[in-house]
């Protein structure tokens, strides 16, 4: 199988628990984990597959996604972290999975014959739109929406990605350095509190 499919599948896993863990951090029960997992896991991909009228869409067509989606979350509620430092582990598994689903959201995108800017978009897509759903459900503030360094990493990766395949450098590293630079520039953000300037309402009269 291609290596883009395993990243696809980690990055489920990984945004599965991410979910989860949001899940433990509202109070929610058994169902509302999985739920609050599937919707994490598989929001953003979703989306991407719709608007690129890819059909069917990618956990209807292998039910793998799914049993990856349960095996992780059951996995995070057994080892679940305590709540003095659950919320930071929930942002690092964040970090990990906008990542994973920035890159491989993109390359999806290519393989359907999209060009580069829109490819990006795609690719952001993928990799916030689950997140986003999983703050709204967990009654949270989208970090998509916040002063965090959060969707520009995901597009300052893929458009070191693309920088690197016009350089020459092969598919499979770009993708992996892409990938590599998202999850560093949102770490890094977290580690530092790294945030986009606010905008302010000019002053007329």
């Amino acid at each position: 199988m291609p290596m883009i499919y395993w990243f696809d599948l980690m990055g489920v896993a990984v945004f599965a628990v991410s979910g989860a863990l949001a899940a433990m951090q509202a109070g929610l029960d058994l169902f509302g984990l999985l739920v609050l997992a599937a919707m994490t896991a598989v929001g953003g991909g979703t989306l991407r597959d719709l608007l690129l009228n890819r059909h069917p869409v990618f956990w209807m067509k292998d039910t793998r996604y799914l049993l990856v989606i349960i095996a992780s979350a059951l996995t995070a509620l057994v080892f679940g972290p305590f709540p003095e430092h659950g919320l930071m582990m929930l942002k690092v598994v964040d970090a990990l999975g906008l990542a994973l689903f920035a890159l491989c959201g993109t390359e999806i995108a290519e393989e359907q014959g999209v060009k580069p800017l829109p490819a990006l978009l795609m690719g952001t897509l993928t990799a916030c739109g689950g997140g986003v759903l999983r703050d709204v459900l967990s009654g949270q503030a989208p970090l998509l929406l916040r002063k965090d360094i959060y969707a520009t990493a995901a597009i300052g990766g893929i458009a070191l990605y693309f920088l690197l395949k016009a350089a020459g450098l092969s598919v499979r590293w770009a993708f992996v350095i892409g990938m590599v630079g998202v999850a560093a520039l949102r770490l890094a953000a977290l580690q530092w509190n790294w945030q986009l300037p606010a905008l302010q309402m000019l002053q007329l009269g």
